[in-house]
């Protein structure tokens, strides 16, 4: 999708800082970090929200959940302490790009609500 910011950085496009990458995800760092550590994770496929996953991305859900995202967590160190996973989904929801994305913010406290 050549309108999405999140695919261009996916196809090299716009330079990011890459922390993971793989033939399915790249993960990268927040250009408005919420945290010391603040981490995009998002699916090379273009995939709009969590509503919009299908049965097909089962394998690409559980890719990011259980591999993806426990690995970058353990290179960060913030596995130990905890961290904040997040998606935020349609506009009431704070979803500001069209394309599936999940927050991991580490390294500090993280009050609730956040903010």
């Amino acid at each position: 999708m050549t309108d999405c910011i999140f695919c261009r950085i996916a196809q090299g496009e716009i330079p990011s800082t890459k922390v993971y990458e793989d033939d399915l995800v790249l993960a990268f760092r927040d250009l408005d970090p919420q945290a010391p550590e603040h981490v995009l994770v998002i699916p090379k496929k273009h995939i709009a929200s969590v509503l919009d996953f299908a049965e097909e991305d089962r394998e690409l859900a559980a890719h990011i959940l259980t591999v993806v995202v426990p690995k970058i967590a353990r290179e960060l160190g913030v596995d130990v302490g905890g961290f904040r996973l997040v998606t935020n989904t349609g506009a009431d929801g704070g979803q500001t790009v069209g394309h599936l994305h999940f927050h991991l913010l580490g390294g500090r406290s993280l009050a609730w609500p956040p903010g």
